[in-house]
C-alpha cells in the first residue's frame, strides 16, 4: 500500500513538473504590478500629457500594460484594436461613442482628437472592467489620479 502511495505521489509531482506554467511560451505573471508602489513608480514617469505607460507583455494578437493618468486623456479611436481596461485605483469619467472633435491620424490606425461630441458617460472606479471595441471613440477624464491595466487586442 505504501509503495502505491509513493507511486501516485511521484506521478503527481512529475505531472506538476512537466506542466509547470513558467515553461509555457507566452506565460507571464507580474507580481505587485497594481500595488501602491507600482502606482508611485508610474507617477514618476509621467509625460507632459500627465500620462505614464508601463508595458508588461506583447503577444501574437494582444498586449498588456499599466497606465497611470493625472490629467484628461485625448479623445481616441483605435481602428484595429479593442481596449480592455481594468481599474486598479482612482476614479475617472469615460466618454464612449459619439464623434471625435478635430480628429487627426497620429500613427497608423490611431486617431486622436480634442474631445468627443456626444457619447455616453460612464463613471469608473476600482474593480470596474471596461471593453471598448475597435473603431469606437473614447476619452478618459481624470479628477485626480487614475491607474488601470490595459489589454489591447488586435481585431484584424
Amino acid at each position: 500500500m505504501e509503495m502505491k502511495k509513493l507511486f501516485v505521489l511521484f506521478a503527481i509531482l512529475t505531472f506538476v513538473n512537466i506542466s509547470h506554467a513558467g515553461d509555457l511560451e507566452g506565460f507571464g505573471v507580474w507580481k505587485g504590478a497594481t500595488d501602491q508602489k507600482a502606482d508611485k513608480d508610474l507617477a514618476r514617469k509621467m509625460d507632459d500629457q500627465k500620462f505614464a505607460w508601463q508595458p508588461l507583455g506583447t503577444y501574437n494578437n494582444h498586449l498588456i500594460g499599466i497606465s497611470h493618468r493625472e490629467g484628461d486623456g485625448r479623445a481616441e479611436v483605435h481602428e484595429t484594436q479593442a481596449d480592455i481596461f481594468i481599474v486598479n485605483s482612482g476614479e475617472a469619467t469615460l466618454v464612449v461613442g459619439g464623434t471625435v472633435v478635430n480628429p487627426k491620424t497620429v500613427k497608423p490606425n490611431e486617431i486622436r482628437g480634442k474631445s468627443i461630441d456626444g457619447g455616453t458617460i460612464q463613471q469608473l472606479a476600482p474593480g470596474d472592467i471596461v471593453h471598448i471595441p475597435a473603431k469606437v471613440p473614447h476619452q478618459l477624464k481624470i479628477l485626480k489620479t487614475f491607474t488601470y491595466t490595459v489589454i489591447k487586442v488586435d481585431s484584424k
